[in-house]
């Protein structure tokens, strides 16, 4: 393991402009895992990353040791495993150095664009909502989860702290014309169900929920879905709220609607394909 002594250390740049710079990570297509429980899961499924960054104290946990023969197996480079002070992983981490340790990776690529069972995120630009929404679909079975061009960055920090892992579970498909997406996939016999706060179908009364392919449309936190996409829906399903609250955070509204459609597949007597 290779001892980082100098700020300048070009691995150690690049993780702190990866962390740093939406753009540099959409430019480059790779992220910053921080913390061993992201970097496990993206080994699991991915192999080992670009590089490791931990401290000395991580160093010598059974976990990193682990790796480091890993790395040592497959002979590759010294400069792609490093151990760094902890004033020098601080000063680049957004987390603190008790976390111990990050990964650079690329970004994993989608294969396919849809598949059975969907979510689409319509312009939403919290980066916690978004990271909490595809940890809650990756529960819940979803395979796919696509990302209009002005919802946050799925591989910003914050959403990847959020989905604790669930990026490495789902095909993620991101910078995406919603509206487009719809289409597509509505014309390849998917049905499209937006959430509404009012004047949709009870969501606990909606059957169609079993059928497959669907695909869940969230949108925005403050405006909803967009006009143009509201029109494209085949079932508004609404969440029945008998309190004084006019909406729901639309990550707790997604975790309602998702489990909603497991409960119903899982009481039908097998899921139905769409529009049969």
């Amino acid at each position: 393991m290779l001892p980082i002594t100098s700020p300048h250390n070009p691995q150690l740049k690049d993780a702190a402009r990866l962390i740093a710079s939406a753009h540099e990570r959409r430019k480059s297509r790779r992220c910053v895992l921080e913390g061993e429980h992201l970097i496990e899961m993206y080994v699991a499924r991915h192999g080992l990353p670009d590089a490791l960054i931990v401290t000395e104290e991580a160093a010598q946990t059974p976990f990193v040791k682990k790796l480091a023969l890993q790395f040592a197996k497959y002979r590759l480079d010294e400069h792609r495993l490093l151990c760094a002070s902890d004033a020098l992983f601080k000063s680049i981490a957004s987390l603190p150095p008790s976390i111990g340790m990050l990964a650079i990776i690329d970004q994993p690529s989608a294969t396919t664009t849809s598949g059975t069972f969907c979510i689409l995120l319509e312009d939403i630009q919290d980066p916690g909502n978004v990271g909490t929404i595809l940890r809650t679909a990756a529960a819940a079975g979803v395979t796919h989860a696509v990302l209009s061009t002005q919802s946050a960055s799925a591989w910003a920090p914050k959403v990847l702290r959020a989905a604790q892992g669930a990026h490495f579970l789902l095909e993620i498909v991101e910078e995406v014309d919603a509206c487009e997406w719809a289409r597509a996939f509505r014309a390849d016999s998917g049905l499209l169900v937006g959430t509404f706060a009012a004047q949709g179908q009870n969501v606990f009364t909606a059957s169609q929920l079993q059928r497959r392919p669907l695909a869940l449309a969230l949108g925005n936190e403050g405006a909803g879905l967009s006009e143009a996409l509201a029109r494209l829906v085949d079932i508004a399903v609404t969440i029945p709220m008998p309190g004084r609250m006019e909406s729901l955070n639309v990550a707790s509204a997604a975790a309602v609607v998702l489990f909603e459609c497991v409960r119903v597949g899982e009481q039908g007597s097998g899921i139905r394909t769409a529009r049969t």
